[in-house]
Order: structure tokens, then C-alpha cells, then sequence
């Protein structure tokens, strides 16, 4: 009895202390604003990732950024080797799409930039500047403040490429006003304002089968790409759109393998 008694406090006296976790850091409100139709948007931080979030419901994040490189490199294949190449990029985000497309164009390009809220480029100039090694600095971007629409209504046969990632997709929407981009009559306008072999790139939160039925009726060339939200994620949840009058002007079926 007694050997086992002490075999017991041997035991006892061997186990590790509890290690003290770390104090959470708490999460950091930034900068706050107002949508148009009067959302609250929100731009805050924790630790070294910052999110975007509208009345409290996260719209996006610098870690899950993956995708809105995709969009860059696919919406750009064609414009690479094109001269004095003009690039229309709807919605600045957070700068990532913008960051990959100035890394793939040439520099005689010129890239547009239609951010609505002009907090959001107030941000990217600040905040979120070293995200994108400040984007926004590089002398081919051209940065207007308005409604990507108005840009595309003045243009006709401008553009080699249009990328486009307003609010969450076709069928995902925040702010009900952006369906006027996906509906026929925005595909329509943003046909007109590319060249005749320009491409139309669309970044949506998931797949839209009904948005694709729109394309179709609408007799347009597309193909649909499926993309990772961020490096470490193993399915292909977010989804691409190229979209062109002409077959030609879509990228071979290999380029989508990346």
C-alpha cells in the first residue's frame, strides 16, 4: 500500500502546469461611414487582418483575398501584350484586384478605378495601404469617385477589359440598387464600352445558374470559373464570369487551370 502511494504522488508531481494562453486581442474599430442608402460600413482590425463589414454583416476581409486575384489574372489575359491597354476595375475593395492588375499590365496601360464611397479610397490610401504596397500611388491608376455605371454609359468601345466586383455577385446583393449592373441592360452597356475583343470579368461570392440563364438569352460568349476564397481553403466557393461578344476573346480553357 504504501509503494503504491508513493508510485501515485510521482505521478501527480509529473504533470505539466497549464500553460496560459496568450490575451485575445481585442478587435479595433477604424474608420466608420455611410453607404449611399444609408448602410452603416464599418472598417476595423484585428491583429494583422482587417474586414469591411455593412450593418455588422462582414462583406470582406484581407486574409480571403485569393479570388480577387483571380479576377485580375483572368480578366487580364488578353491585355498584356496590348498597347497603351485601358483596364476598367468597378469597386476598389480593399486593392487586392487592383494590386494584380498593375502587376500585369504593361506601363504604358492605363488602369480606372470606379469606387462609389469615397471613404473606401480614403482607406485604401491609408489603412489598408500596405496591403497592396500602395496601389493607389502607381501613376497608370486613375481613381474616380462614382458609380461604375457612369463611367461605362460615357464609353463606347473604350476598354480592353472591365472588372467587376460590386457588393457580393449577381444573387448575393447587400444594396439592392447594384442588381441594375446584372440585369440585361448593364450587360448591354458594358458590352458597348469594351472594344469588340474586350473581355468582361465578374466576381461573385458563389455561383449564379440564374445569372448564367441571363447570358445566355442574352446571346453572350461566357465561361465559369470557380476559385478558392483564400490560399488555405480546400473547396472552390467564389466564382469568375468571362464574358465577351466574340468566342475569340475568351481565354483558352487552359488558362483557367491555376
Amino acid at each position: 500500500m504504501e509503494l503504491k502511494t508513493i508510485s501515485f504522488q510521482r505521478l501527480k508531481t509529473q504533470q505539466p502546469s497549464p500553460t496560459k494562453r496568450a490575451p485575445l486581442r481585442p478587435t479595433i474599430k477604424l474608420a466608420t461611414t455611410t453607404t449611399p442608402d444609408g448602410h452603416a460600413l464599418v472598417l476595423s482590425q484585428h491583429d494583422r487582418d482587417f474586414y469591411i463589414s455593412v450593418n455588422g454583416r462582414q462583406l470582406m476581409n484581407s486574409r480571403e483575398h485569393k479570388s480577387e486575384l483571380e479576377l485580375a489574372r483572368l480578366g487580364c489575359h488578353c491585355v498584356q501584350e496590348r498597347e497603351q491597354a485601358q483596364v476598367l476595375i468597378g469597386g476598389l475593395g480593399m486593392g487586392f484586384t487592383l494590386r494584380q492588375t498593375l502587376e500585369l499590365v504593361p506601363q504604358d496601360a492605363t488602369v480606372t478605378v470606379a469606387e462609389l464611397i469615397p471613404e473606401v479610397v480614403d482607406w485604401n490610401r491609408n489603412f489598408l495601404g500596405g496591403l497592396t504596397q500602395y496601389a493607389l500611388q502607381d501613376q497608370r491608376v486613375a481613381v474616380k469617385s462614382c458609380d461604375v455605371l457612369e463611367i461605362i454609359h460615357a464609353s463606347a468601345g473604350i476598354f480592353d477589359a472591365i472588372l467587376l466586383d460590386v457588393d457580393n455577385g449577381p444573387g448575393a446583393l447587400t444594396h439592392a440598387n447594384n442588381d441594375k449592373l446584372y440585369r440585361p441592360a448593364g450587360l448591354h452597356a458594358m458590352m458597348r464600352a469594351l472594344k469588340k475583343d474586350g473581355c468582361l470579368a465578374i466576381w461573385s461570392v458563389a455561383r449564379d445558374m440564374q445569372f448564367e440563364s441571363v447570358l445566355r438569352q442574352q446571346k453572350l460568349h461566357f465561361r465559369t470559373f470557380r476559385a478558392h476564397a483564400s490560399k488555405s481553403s480546400k473547396s472552390r466557393s467564389r466564382c469568375i464570369w468571362l464574358i465577351a461578344q466574340q468566342k475569340l476573346a475568351l481565354p483558352p480553357a487552359s488558362f483557367f487551370l491555376n
